[in-house]
């Protein structure tokens, strides 16, 4: 019981940490079956073309972004990019390797969308949208997520939502240093 006790604590105490590092950062996650319907959102105090600068600066996210250690843009035409991401998703003592390829389309300044053309995931597609939001941008976040290997079924929801709260915050994070430096 004791044990158990420690691991609530410190789920709750990651998961504080995590929601306190944007104001207004919002994350939801929902399961269905083997797959993770994911929302997420922030106000950034910065410019669009700020906003756009980190989301598409696909061969440096790995610099800023807990859990992604390689990625690389493969090939770009026009609007559409071929990125490949490596890293891991940690949960506490757990720990799997994710290795994607993402078919990316870019609609500049307005949203970015993708899909796994290639990796160990079963499926994913996610989608960014950026809107003007009272002196800042609303950056909301849509996802999906189905990955190869079985997550237990309430370890995995907050493993996923923990990973997604820890990786949209540092992007958050990332626009506002960025916008900072510019003022």
């Amino acid at each position: 019981m004791r044990t158990v006790l420690k691991l609530l604590g410190a789920i709750l105490t990651l998961h504080l940490a995590v929601a306190a590092a944007a104001d207004d950062l919002y994350v939801d996650v929902d399961r269905n079956g083997r797959s993770f319907a994911v929302r997420a959102e922030a106000t950034v105090a910065a410019p669009v073309s700020m906003v756009w600068e980190v989301l598409t600066d696909y061969d440096n996210l790995a610099r800023f972004i807990p859990g992604l250690s390689v990625s690389s843009v493969n090939l770009r035409s026009g609007n559409r990019v071929q990125v490949e991401q490596k890293g891991e998703a940690r949960f506490l003592v757990f720990s799997y390797p994710i290795e994607v390829v993402l078919e990316v389309l870019e609609s500049p300044s307005s949203s970015i969308s993708s899909r796994a053309v290639g990796g160990n995931l079963r499926r994913m597609s996610g989608r960014y949208d950026l809107k003007s939001a009272g002196g800042g941008i609303l950056l909301r976040y849509t996802g999906e997520l189905e990955p190869e290997f079985g997550l237990p079924p309430v370890i995995g929801t907050l493993a996923v939502r923990t990973m997604v709260e820890e990786q949209f915050a540092a992007m958050v994070a990332e626009i506002e240093r960025r916008a900072s430096l510019h003022k």
